[in-house]
């Protein structure tokens, strides 16, 4: 097969209460298989909406995967569309009737409501795709010409449970060795606009080595991410190890960590490697910073502890910050940021100390303070303290985890300059 194409289902989907986490799975999982995902969508519980999605997705590939709309409920309507689709009767399955029965004497010690007849309502010449984790089997349907869809569930354990067992499987099989797994891997950068990155790429900014390259901006930076298609899996790893090398090379200082790796993780591991250990002074932030550190395992190590000084008196009395220094320059200012580090600093007993306080919005802004407006200090043991102030862009939650990234972005600039 050349292509597949995603299409889930659920009015949950379109209103924004779920996010679709099924569509990227198994875009991943196909991906793995050498299967290109061409085009992945939503459509709510309107039969004549799925059967057009569906219609369509054949038309272009001939091969389509749904998630949802398999349940006993009056909204769950994808397989009445999909006989129609495919023009085949439903049949009352005994066999899945009997699994479903099962389930329920085991699990609920009853037999299961009438309702749930309807999950084993299946196409006529389908072929059965067993769910060993939940009542809704799965299907897959195909027809003269060789177009397929297969129906999973909506309920993400079930779905990966079918997917991993019994679809993936059959896919592999049809794939067979003309498939070769769609790699990747990703470059982390922070503190450079996506825009500066292309004029540091080069020529390598359109991709290189025959593998393309995105930018993916958030919160946390720029991810570079390297994919290779249609490779051979030993020569596609060989040529993304080099890419990646060449990248790291070029673009500098700002990448950080490759994969998934948080900032956190470098900066403890940095300090971790030093000897060093490390507390924070946290305003704007209100714990975030410290939260960050303490999701990393191992974190115990290196990181001691922190305050939350929310209030001026708090910056004044835990973190001996000089009323007079606040009077004169304000609670959002270099010098009570420095104050602030190097009261976390000096109280804990650690090595390095990091200050944040800002405005973080909605209110609260100023012609000369605006929303948005961080002040953040480090004061490292034996260092010259350094602080900056810095504009942030966002709502009020991507201000402050936005102030986190930088803090421990400077903090990593400091213990290792050169990288």
């Amino acid at each position: 097969m050349s292509a597949v194409e995603i299409v889930t289902i659920g009015d949950e989907l379109l209103l924004g209460f779920t996010i679709d986490t099924n569509g990227a799975w198994l875009a991943r999982q196909l991906g793995e298989l050498g299967i290109p995902v061409t085009r992945r969508g939503s459509v709510g519980d309107e039969r004549a909406a799925m059967t057009s999605a569906v219609q369509d997705a054949l038309d272009r590939t001939g091969a389509v995967i749904t998630t949802g709309g398999l349940g006993p409920t009056a909204d769950d309507v994808t397989k009445p569309a999909m006989a129609a689709l495919f023009g085949r009767d439903l049949y009352f399955d005994e066999a899945q009737w009997e699994h479903i029965r099962t389930l329920w004497r085991t699990r609920r010690g009853t037999e299961p409501p009438e309702v749930n007849r309807q999950q084993v309502m299946l196409p006529v010449g389908c072929h059965v795709l067993v769910n060993r984790h939940g009542t809704a089997p799965g299907i897959w349907l195909e027809d003269e010409r060789g177009r397929w869809v297969a129906m999973l569930p909506g309920v993400p354990r079930e779905m990966r449970g079918i997917y991993t067992e019994e679809l993936r499987p059959r896919l592999a099989s049809r794939t067979g060795a003309a498939g070769h797994p769609i790699r990747s891997t990703t470059i982390r950068t922070t503190g450079i606009a996506e825009s500066a990155l292309p004029e540091r790429l080069g020529e390598a900014a359109r991709g290189v080595l025959g593998l393309s390259l995105a930018y993916l901006p958030g919160q946390e930076g720029v991810d570079l991410r390297l994919t290779a298609r249609g490779i051979p899996g030993d020569v596609a790893d060989e040529r993304l190890r080099d890419a990646a090398r060449l990248i790291v090379e070029r673009v500098g200082t700002p990448v950080y960590a490759a994969g998934a790796t948080d900032l956190a993780e470098v900066v403890l591991e940095l300090c971790r490697s030093r000897g060093m250990t490390l507390a924070v002074a946290e305003s704007c932030t209100g714990g975030m910073l410290g939260e960050r550190l303490t999701a990393v395992a191992g974190s115990s190590d290196v990181f001691l502890g922190g305050v939350i000084s929310y209030s001026n008196e708090v910056k004044e009395r835990l973190l001996d910050v000089d009323a007079a220094v606040l009077r004169a320059h304000g609670a959002v200012s270099l010098e009570v940021a420095r104050g602030m580090a190097a009261g976390a600093r000096h109280r804990t007993g650690a090595t390095a100390g990091i200050g944040i306080t800002g405005i973080a919005g909605p209110g609260g802004g100023s012609p000369e303070k605006p929303v948005g407006t961080v002040c953040i200090a480090v004061d490292i043991a034996g260092q010259e303290p350094v602080a900056i102030r810095s504009q942030m862009i966002g709502d009020r939650a991507e201000i402050r985890f936005r102030a986190t990234q930088a803090a421990l972005d400077m903090v990593r600039r400091q213990l290792d300059p050169l990288r």
